[in-house]
């Protein structure tokens, strides 16, 4: 985590720089809330059809429900870092983006309490002392591609609002799944631990195209 911080540090710092020194006018900072949590960033915009943008996207999304038969305490939990091109076209608000995302994005579930669990293809229920608490965790490609379009509106000299719509691609999702009851190492139990991360995969699979919707406020303060 230290070394992503880092990172969007110096993207934010190469661009602040570069853009000082071509025109002031072209360097703008943001901030911005949507499907990928709350986030900032700084745009410089070396030439009329074209801006480079830095930012980055926090946020945790807590829902309990039912997975692959089970009771769970959830969290999406969203962290990103991008650096994205912006295809501008003239008279006209309208843009094209393109970019990858430093991709931590991850998908936390805590089993909740329950009077048995049906753990796998197994038909006979395993019970809370056998089982104990599972959890699992759902990742995806560190690395992530993002094309995308938008809109920036200019609303006062020094100030616009800018729309994103488009989609991450965050590939296959990698799950790991733990059990810390009497059972936890037993073979036999973790065959058919290994088949409720199956069914957790095929449920979780459709977050690989996540779609990223935004609205931002930026600002010129030079």
């Amino acid at each position: 985590m230290k070394f992503l911080h880092t990172k969007f540090v110096v993207l934010i710092t190469a661009l602040t720089l570069s853009g000082t020194a071509s025109a002031n006018d072209n360097l703008w900072f943001g901030v911005k809330a949507g499907t990928l949590g709350f986030g900032g960033e700084v745009a410089w915009r070396p030439i009329e059809w074209l801006d480079l943008r830095a930012g980055a996207n926090f946020y945790d999304y807590d829902e309990s429900g039912g997975q692959a038969g089970i009771d769970y305490d959830g969290t999406l939990s969203l962290n990103t870092y991008y650096l994205t091109g912006n295809f501008r076209f003239p008279l006209s608000p309208f843009r094209l983006t393109v970019g990858a995302h430093a991709n931590n994005n991850e998908v936390q579930l805590v089993s909740q309490d329950m009077a048995s669990y049906m753990v796998g293809n197994n038909p006979i229920p395993y019970t809370p002392t056998e089982v104990g608490t599972l959890r699992s965790t759902a990742s995806f490609d560190s690395i992530a591609p993002y094309l995308g379009a938008g809109f920036d509106f200019d609303i006062l000299d020094r100030l616009g609002l800018s729309l994103d719509f488009g989609v991450l691609l965050q590939g296959e999702p990698t799950i790991a799944m733990t059990a810390d009851g009497l059972l936890g190492s037993d073979p036999a139990f973790l065959t058919d631990l290994n088949a409720e991360i199956a069914e957790l995969q095929g449920e979780v699979s459709n977050l690989k195209a996540y779609p990223v919707v935004s609205i931002g406020l930026n600002f010129n303060f030079f």
